[in-house]
Parts: structure tokens; sequence; C-alpha cells
């Protein structure tokens, strides 16, 4: 019995376990992670027009700095075209705020619109109130709570770069493919390449992302920590756009959202895991990474109903996006996305069937 037991521990020293893969793991983080409330005048002021409009918009989240101290591991950003700077240092909805009854409202004391460079909010004009309205300064906050946990768990942000008009508000500039480009290079300067995880370190040494996906060559969790993995929230047509400055996502910062099938597709935004589990279960199993959503327009922490989270889980994608790391503060609600514990971030079902 003694040589067996030798024998067998000869056995595991020789052939360890293999290291958790990165898409073997499923983590909680936040939807337009930036955001800060809504000014109560401007939500006052669109319920006259559009109550649903309103209520969709009645949420906020922590600094992304204290969301990351909470364990949420995915941030998603909206970033607009400002080369020049200046484009929307003042927001039309500044005069519906002291109309509406706050006369002494401020708004970017140090003048930070004026910068030249990619702003962050929500919707010009209307939800512009944000923890961090220039791009870069949020990046470089990033980096500096990365270097303070340099072991943290990989951080998975999504970027839109939003350039649709709205009826009556400032007219974004569009996002071309130099433009797309820039936030490449906002993101390398700021970031560095040190702390990014791109496509073509999963590519390796196969024809495509996609080959390299679907051959498990995913880095390891261990190999990925402290590292940022950046996902393009797009269209496909902007997404082309992209890919006419990163052909094949060779030397590209993000990963897109495409089908399968693409040869750059690798990460999948799917919003509903409702209609879609199943689905979502057959990429993950394949190689895919996958984003998907517990709630979305407040409706679910509204009616506090669970449904859409059970299933987000239990798709295994490895990322969920919610409002609701903490119950809102806005309207009376004790709905809370978490794992078991108050963990945002455990083994994944679907690929570690045994560690649900």
């Amino acid at each position: 019995m003694k040589n067996i037991i030798l024998l067998a521990l000869s056995f595991l020293l020789c052939f360890p376990m293999l290291a958790q893969k990165l898409n073997q793991t499923q983590i909680i983080g936040s939807h337009n992670s930036y955001k800060s409330a809504i000014a109560p005048e401007i939500l006052t002021y669109l319920r006259g027009m559009n109550a649903n409009t309103a209520q969709g918009l009645e949420y906020e989240h922590a600094p992304l700095e204290k969301q990351l101290d909470m364990g949420l591991r995915n941030l998603e950003l909206d970033v607009f075209h400002d080369p020049q700077g200046g484009r929307y240092t003042r927001p039309k909805g500044i005069e519906i705020i002291k109309k509406g009854g706050n006369p002494n409202f401020t708004f970017d004391l140090e003048n930070k619109l004026a910068l030249p460079g990619l702003k962050m909010f929500h919707v010009q004009d209307i939800d512009f109130q944000s923890h961090y309205l220039v791009f870069a300064e949020a990046l470089q906050a990033l980096k500096k709570w990365s270097n303070a946990h340099p072991d943290h768990h990989p951080i998975f942000i999504l970027v839109n770069a939003k350039d649709a008009p709205i009826p009556n508000t400032v007219r974004p500039l569009p996002f071309t493919a130099t433009a797309l480009d820039s936030i490449d290079l906002e993101i390398r300067t700021h970031l560095g390449l040190e702390k990014l995880l791109i496509p073509d370190q999963v590519k390796g040494s196969f024809a495509s992302l996609e080959q390299g996906a679907l051959n498990g060559n995913w880095p390891s969790l261990d190999q990925a920590r402290g590292k940022f993995l950046f996902v393009l929230d797009e269209s496909e047509e902007k997404i082309r756009t992209y890919l006419t400055k990163k052909p094949g996502l060779a030397n590209a910062v993000f990963f897109v959202n495409l089908k399968e099938g693409n040869p750059e597709a690798g990460f999948r935004i799917i919003n509903d895991p409702v209609k879609n589990e199943a689905y979502i279960q057959e990429l993950v199993r394949k190689g895919y990474m996958i984003r998907t959503r517990s709630d979305s327009g407040t409706e679910e922490a509204r009616t506090e109903d669970y449904t859409q989270f059970e299933k987000a889980k239990s798709s295994g994608a490895q990322v969920i996006s919610t409002d609701y790391y903490l119950p809102s503060k806005l309207f009376k609600s004790t709905y809370k996305v978490s794992f078991e514990g108050n963990k945002f971030e455990r083994a994944n079902p679907i690929l570690n069937p045994s560690k649900k």
C-alpha cells in the first residue's frame, strides 16, 4: 500500500493539475460603470416627456476604484470622440437643473471637458455626470489601483464608442477608423502594454483569434492576473471600421463582438440570457468568452425579479453585468446581484460543473 501511495504522489508531481484558465471563471461587474446619478431636476423634466426613459436612467454607480475594492471585475465605459476638446463643456441639462430648483448647481469646475481627448459620460447634454469625465484620467486611476493590487483577477472592460445623434443635443463626432484607433492609443498610453491581455496573445501560433479561442489558448488565471482585457462593444459596422486599422486584430488592444465563424471572433456580447441560455452554454463549451446581463433599465430591481440573473449564472457566461451590486438608493428595492457569500467571482459552472 505504501508503494502505491508513493507511486500516486510521484504521478501527481510529474503531471500536476491543469491550471484554471481565464475562460473557466465567472465574474460579476457593472454596466455604465462611470455613471453618477442623473440630477433629479432632469429626471423630473424627462418624466414629463417620457416616463419610461426617465425610469431607465435612474441608477448610479460607486467610483471605479470603490467597485474594484468591492471585488467587481468588469467595467463598462462609454467614450465620445473629442480630439480638439470643448465639444461638451456646456451641457444643456445644466439650465434644466437650475430652472428646476437648483440655481447653485456646479459642474466640471476644473474645466476638464475643454481638454483634447476622449470624454466619458452616458448621454450628451442629458445624463452627463460622471466619476471621470476624461477617459485618460479613468485609465490612470485604474492603473494606479492595479499597481496597488498586482495579483487581482483580470479586469474586463467593455467600451462603447458613442456617436449616435439625439434630437436637441450636441451632435457627437463620428467614430471613424482613425477615431477608433485613438481609443487603442489612449489605452496603451495610460495603462501600458504590460497591463493588457490582447488578441495576439490568445491567437498565439494559431491562424486566427477564433482558432486560438476554440483550441483553449486563453491564458491561465495566474498568467492573466494584474491585467486588463478590453472589448469593443459595438455594431458590426463599427467593428469592421476598426478592423481596417487592425486587420485580423493584429496588434489590437480590443477584442471585438463578432459572431462565431469570423476569424476575429472570441468574445461575444449576448445581453439576454433568458432567451439565449442554451446558446450561451454552447458557445462557452466551445471556447468563446461571453458577456451577458442580469438586469437592465432598472426593471429587475424595481420588481425584485432574479430570473435573468439566475439564467445569467447558469448560462456559464464568463462576465455578468449589473447595475445592482448594491441595492438602489434611488427607489425602494432590496435587489442585489452577487454570488453566494457576497462574492463577485467564482469557478465557471459550465466548464467546472463540480464547482457551481
